[in-house]
């Protein structure tokens, strides 16, 4: 049996993944997920984006946004964009997320996780008032990133 806590830390590789996503991180485990853990397990395709004034424009990068979730006990992975972000959700900066951007891919980003309400919740450390939260609705995935965007996301086969 594998546990969360036994497998290493991944990190987004210097400049980003690329257009290959790498394999599953927390693969093989078999914790149970962490008590008030909403289950976000999966691959997920943006299908619907909106800001406050409506829909995003079909251009916006946002609509080519795929990404994977993978969760284990406490811990956290959510690989897209280029990025692979490993965290244990335990509401501090020195479990949480410590890796890179994804507007340059070298960048610091700290962030704290948490479960709130059925979401996860990340703040990052050195950006006040930004709160990005996933959730499910049904069989999709939501996704907020503060301000900027609200998004529904559709399994992928």
């Amino acid at each position: 049996m594998t546990e969360a806590a036994d497998i290493p830390r991944a990190h987004t590789p210097p400049g980003g993944y690329g257009d290959v996503m790498p394999p599953p991180i927390l693969d093989g485990c078999t914790d149970a997920l962490a008590p008030g853990a909403p289950d976000l397990r999966g691959t997920w395709r943006v299908v619907e984006v909106w800001d406050d004034s409506g829909p995003l424009p079909t251009e916006h990068r946002v609509w080519n946004h795929v990404e994977r979730i993978e969760q284990a006990g406490d811990r956290v992975v959510v690989t897209g964009g280029g990025v692979v972000h490993d965290m244990v959700v335990d509401g501090t900066f020195e479990n949480g997320l410590d890796d890179v951007m994804v507007a340059d891919f070298s960048t610091r980003l700290i962030v704290a996780a948490t479960y709130e309400d059925g979401a996860l919740v990340l703040r990052p450390r050195d950006i006040p008032d930004v709160i990005v939260r996933r959730w499910r609705d049904g069989d999709h995935l939501m996704w907020t990133y503060h301000t900027l965007f609200t998004a529904r996301l559709a399994p992928t086969p």
